[in-house]
């Protein structure tokens, strides 16, 4: 044995190993298999097929789970929606208390719970104890919070209904908390299905339920793989689906939820930037990037994956990070003095090796560290890749493991540059200690969650969640629970009546010259100048590419004038024109507010105009075509109020750290207007985007959309920059169509048919851009409770979490 003065020189590390005999018994008393949690029972083990879930650092088989089928998951549904009734009808404290019980009963088990998810997972078991099984239950302690207070804090909600949970196995049971907690909070009724590698945690926490008194079938566990998880994104009795996994798989489920009604949050892949700045603390900076992509093997959906490195420092960067990267241990994860344990499964690891192997044909130079490495199980050195281009495969593929990339840059425009070169956007981290550089860094770089001199802090009060292909929707802090929570005038909408299509034929209208059939005299009086209804892009007018115009027919079916045409190279000009404006995302909000107001000024000076050309196309009284305009002038009053008034949360997290949430404008929204009220409902959709500073092309009404060419001419007059709005007429659903298709759109809000939310929401995978849909119902636009509100400015923001080292 080694003498202390001989371990203080080398600073070895001995065997520590956790005591696994209490996971071990449950394991042993559950040797015949776990079954699904159903209705509250595990359901009964006859007839029922199971797959082996294996120990990943030894390669041993730890139990039998049952396979889920469609069968299963319809009954758990079942289930689900029965509780529902109940469950969602009691008081948030009665709520508050089931939730309150679990996270009690969580802490009472932490050290079993650690135990069991190393043994499952792989990871470490100092991350199972001090991150996961701690983080796990200040979720359910957050949210039992927030059942106490939902019916003050979110007035006009309620509650969506079952929820279809589908969670991975990098955090079996702390993806379970972020989604169960929040569901349960808001009052829904909940499947869950874990993943295949990972489910026994999530078991366990069955017997936790049951151990409550949750009252049977508000939580509901179903085992199985891929196709379990299918079963339940297709089951028609889910009103929402939760999914975190792949981007791919995300992809998937937003094709098979079109059209279903069915509310969605994706929290989906990531490849995200770590920037070090040359007056960074290196060597704080080296213990981020070891939290950054060796915490969990690297196996984490934000790991901080490319290094970004500014060029004065990066040598001496890469050799602290070196020399740190020896000193890691990797080995048995329930030995609490190793530092990197067991890659979840096998194929994993052949995904990792095979990825790297890619890199290093790439050109890209490999460096590993030399520690010992286990002779069983699936383990993986800490690797570093430097001399990569931002277009290799390793800089732009999600590697889930322990494989940091690392690149440099000379300016911090270059360095926000590269950060944002990627179709991911879920996180970033920040080191630098120039408090100027780091907020204008993180404000500019495209990530739903920023740290600053630190790096994967979590916690149940700040929302995670991503931009572009990194998915939408957020997970904590009260963000997060909104996704659980549906206004009441929105789930009270009734189908509408399916509105007749216009004739959009570019063939010239027939109309008869006034008094040729009777054969008398033709009128002599002087004719009205033919008014010319252009495109607008760009702040100018523009005709359609097409070359064509179809006639635009007034209430009584007579020819009233004529529309443009657009095409997809129409919109194609109008994304780009609106892309070119993103300065108007950084102007001021009381400035925004001030062109609303001037807005709002000018179309009352035409108001009079506008209520006659309403009461002309639409055949309606003047008193409603009074009523009409009046309420767009007054709704575009409300957003400019709200314009500065939307505000952000600082979020009380973690100690020594201030977490601020930011609303953020999408960029380039897409909004394709109603036929019905084509003023009011133009004016409804585009006012709220502007406000909150995002751009707008915006389809209008395809019956009646003079309205709106009236309208660009008040945007010219009130101060309005070019391509903050955008119109393209013509056949609204094909218009809608290539704005979903296209990647330039983040973000896209669709009011018509069914049918056609359909299609939108399924074209809207190619990116994975958040839409908003009508699904056909009808909606009022003259209230104030269903054409305007909070509702549209929330749809109108992502919200960024920046986590800031506050009172150090």
């Amino acid at each position: 044995m080694p003498q202390i003065k001989e371990i203080l020189q080398t600073m070895d590390y001995g065997p520590s190993p956790e005591a696994s005999d209490h996971v071990t018994a449950w394991l042993e008393k559950h040797s015949e298999g776990f079954t699904h949690f159903i209705d509250g029972a595990f359901v009964s083990p006859e007839n029922v097929e199971f797959f082996e879930v294996s120990d990943p650092a030894r390669a041993t088989p730890l139990g039998c789970v049952a396979q889920g089928t469609t069968d299963d998951v319809g009954k758990a549904v079942d289930a689900a929606r029965r509780a529902f009734r109940t469950w969602s009808k009691l008081p948030g404290h009665t709520r508050a208390r089931y939730l309150y019980a679990i996270a009690r009963h969580i802490q009472k088990r932490e050290r079993f719970l650690s135990v069991l998810e190393t043994m499952d997972n792989g990871k470490p078991i100092r991350e199972s104890r001090d991150i996961d099984i701690p983080l796990v239950a200040r979720h359910f302690y957050h949210h039992a919070g927030w059942a106490e207070l939902i019916e003050t804090e979110f007035p006009g909600h309620a509650p969506v209904g079952v929820c279809g949970q589908i969670i991975p196995w990098n955090f079996p049971l702390l993806m379970l908390a972020w989604k169960i907690a929040p569901a349960l909070a808001a009052g829904n009724t909940i499947v869950l299905k874990p993943a295949e590698f990972t489910p026994l945690t999530a078991l366990a926490f069955a017997e936790i339920c049951r151990e409550v008194g949750l009252p049977a079938g508000v939580v509901n566990i179903v085992t199985g793989d891929g196709r379990t998880g299918a079963a339940l994104v297709e089951h028609p009795g889910v009103d929402k689906v939760a999914f975190t996994g792949s981007t791919e798989v995300g992809r998937l489920i937003r094709q098979e939820t079109a059209g279903s009604g069915k509310k969605l949050s994706l929290e989906l892949g990531g490849k995200s930037p770590f920037i070090v700045f040359d007056d960074a603390d290196l060597d704080g900076a080296v213990e981020g990037v070891v939290d950054a992509i060796w915490f969990n093997q690297g196996q984490v959906c934000c790991a901080g994956s490319r290094l970004l490195v500014q060029e004065g420092v990066a040598d001496r960067f890469h050799s602290k990070l070196k020399t740190r990267m020896e000193t890691l241990r990797v080995g048995s994860p329930l030995d609490k003095s190793v530092d990197v344990g067991a890659i979840v499964a096998p194929v994993q690891l052949d995904r990792i090796r095979e990825l790297v192997e890619k890199g290093k044909a790439e050109g890209g130079t490999m460096w590993q560290a030399s520690t010992p490495m286990p002779e069983n199980g699936c383990f993986f050195p800490p690797t570093l890749f430097t001399d990569v281009e931002p277009s290799s495969t390793v800089a732009e593929v999600e590697i889930f493991g322990p494989v940091a990339v690392s690149m440099t840059f000379r300016t911090p425009e270059e360095a926000i540059q590269l950060a944002n070169n990627t179709r991911y956007g879920l996180a970033a981290s920040i080191w630098t200690e120039n408090v100027n550089l780091s907020l204008d860094v993180a404000a500019r770089v495209k990530a739903g969650v920023v740290w600053v001199n630190c790096t994967n802090m979590f916690d149940a009060g700040a929302g995670f969640g991503g931009y572009r292909e990194s998915g939408f929707g957020r997970e904590g802090g009260r963000e997060g629970l909104y996704e659980y929570l549906a206004p009441v005038w929105e789930k009270g909408l009734a189908k509408g009546q399916p509105a007749a299509k216009p004739d959009l034929s570019a063939l010239p209208a027939e109309r008869a010259a006034e008094g040729a059939a009777e054969g008398v005299a033709l009128a002599t009086s002087t004719p009205t100048i033919d008014r010319t209804a252009k495109l607008y892009v760009g702040g100018k007018q523009a005709r359609p590419d097409s070359g064509y115009s179809y006639t635009v027919r007034n209430g009584r079916g007579e020819p009233a004038g004529q529309a443009g045409l657009g095409n997809r190279k129409d919109i194609r000009n109008a994304v780009e024109a609106a892309a070119k404006a993103s300065s108007w995302g950084g102007v001021t909000a009381h400035n925004r507010a001030q062109v609303l107001y001037y807005l709002a000024e000018n179309l009352q000076t035409r108001s009079a105009e506008f209520e006659a050309r309403l009461a002309s196309l639409t055949g309606v009284s003047p008193e409603a075509a009074a009523e009409e305009v009046g309420a767009a002038i007054r709704r575009t009053f409300w957003y400019a109020a709200w314009a500065d008034k939307f505000d952000g949360h600082v979020h009380a997290t973690k100690s020594r750290h201030v977490t601020l949430a930011i609303n953020e404008p999408w960029g380039v929204v897409g909004v394709v207007c109603p036929d019905e009220a084509p003023l009011l409902g133009f004016v409804s959709l585009v006012l709220p985007a502007i406000a909150m500073g995002n751009r707008v092309v915006a389809v209008p009404s395809a019956s009646q959309p003079l309205l709106a060419t009236d309208f660009y001419q008040v945007l010219d007059t009130s101060d309005v920059p070019a391509g903050v709005v955008n119109i393209v007429t013509g056949e609204s659903d094909a218009l809608a169509k290539v704005l979903a298709d296209h990647d330039e759109v983040a973000a896209l809000w669709y009011v018509g048919s069914a049918e056609g939310s359909a299609a939108v929401e399924k074209a809207s995978a190619g990116n994975l851009k958040a839409t908003w849909v009508s699904h056909g119902r009808s909606r009022n636009w003259l209230s104030a409770s269903e054409g305007q509100g909070r509702d549209y400015l929330r749809h109108a923001t992502q919200v960024k979490n920046i986590w800031v080292p506050y009172g150090e």
